[in-house]
């Protein structure tokens, strides 16, 4: 193909040559022959080849745009292929020498828009499958954790009661026992609290069921950033709908992103951003923490591969920007080639 187009294009250019050479020479001619019977000689010799050069950079001028317009489409359509535009196609103007490059492009630009339709159908549908398969898993878990409360919490709770209500009697009768007692009652709730703690945080994974991620995120992120002293602020900018599994995939990135921001950044305020162009979702969190050198952090660290793995996933992918002293943004764009909710 390459070799083609350099056949094609090297015709091109040494016609345009001659022609541009005829031309100028013509030119030159015409005003030697005009000029030499009242201008002297040298005169006449500097204004023919003042005409020659001129008609000669003017062709030249002229053959440059034009095969620069042709490489500044092919640039452009790459560009937006790169950024994920796989449905652009270069109209072909009659170019003999781009026209076969511009095919090539087409048919590659095609295969490319095919494939991750592929790509995102088949990650979907196994987030789906996924989600059926563990159904019996999450009431199994459901039945451990009900077994658990039974035996921490429920107990932790039974026993500050009964510490409860022989306390007042007890203060009557001896006061330092009294203020021991008060003092187990103390560390009892501080114990069930904990572990009621710790058995919530379980549990959200299971906060986008019932819901959109919209009505998911306005409940559990301001919650979230509450619990953990953050100011966060919430950008809900997507216009179009999303199917089940983007919802689901970025639930969880969101949700590994924040608890990522409340161990390591130091922050006190993020702001999370979720926005939608015409081919992709781009999802957003940006914190002002100390942040950090990205090329020093190990592979698999500060939950970077959690989150690549479930964007990639969908064709999608994560970037972690971040310099010491001005906070990390983390970035997830998901290509929206194939939308489930419109499969037939």
């Amino acid at each position: 193909m390459m070799v083609r187009f350099l056949r094609s294009g090297k015709w091109e250019l040494i016609a345009m040559f001659v022609a541009a050479s005829v031309v100028s020479f013509v030119l030159a001619a015409v005003t030697w022959s005009g000029l030499k019977n009242e201008t002297p000689m040298t005169e006449v010799r500097l204004g023919a080849a003042s005409v020659f050069l001129l008609v000669s950079v003017v062709f030249g001028y002229w053959a440059a745009q034009r095969i620069q317009r042709r490489i500044d489409t092919l640039h452009l359509s790459f560009k937006q292929a790169a950024n994920g535009n796989y449905s652009v196609r270069i109209t072909e103007f009659g170019h003999v020498s781009f026209n076969e490059l511009y095919r090539e492009f087409n048919a590659l630009a095609e295969q490319m828009e095919e494939k991750m339709k592929w790509i995102q159908m088949v990650g979907e549908e196994q987030i789906m499958e996924g989600a059926l398969s563990n159904e019996a898993a999450v009431l199994e878990e459901r039945k451990r954790l009900a077994r658990d409360l039974h035996d921490t919490v429920s107990q932790q709770l039974f026993a500050i009661h009964m510490c409860a209500s022989s306390l007042p009697k007890l203060q009557q009768v001896d006061r330092e026992r009294a203020d021991s007692v008060m003092e187990q009652l103390v560390q009892m709730s501080n114990t069930a609290q904990k572990q009621m703690r710790n058995f919530i945080a379980q549990l959200r994974p299971m906060e986008l069921e019932g819901q959109t991620l919209h009505e998911a995120l306005n409940k559990w992120f301001p919650d979230y950033c509450r619990q953990n002293n953050l100011q966060g602020v919430l950008e809900w900018r997507l216009m179009g709908e999303l199917s089940e599994a983007k919802e689901h995939q970025l639930f969880l990135i969101i949700q590994e992103a924040i608890a990522n921001v409340v161990k390591h950044a130091r922050a006190s305020q993020c702001t999370l951003t979720l926005a939608d162009t015409e081919r992709q979702v781009v999802m957003s969190l940006q914190d002002d923490g100390e942040g950090f050198k990205v090329s020093e952090v190990k592979r698999g660290s500060y939950g970077l591969t959690t989150m690549q793995e479930r964007a990639q996933k969908l064709g999608g992918k994560t970037e972690i920007l971040s310099k010491p002293g001005s906070g990390t943004r983390v970035k997830v764009t998901i290509p929206t080639i194939w939308r489930g909710e419109n499969r037939k």
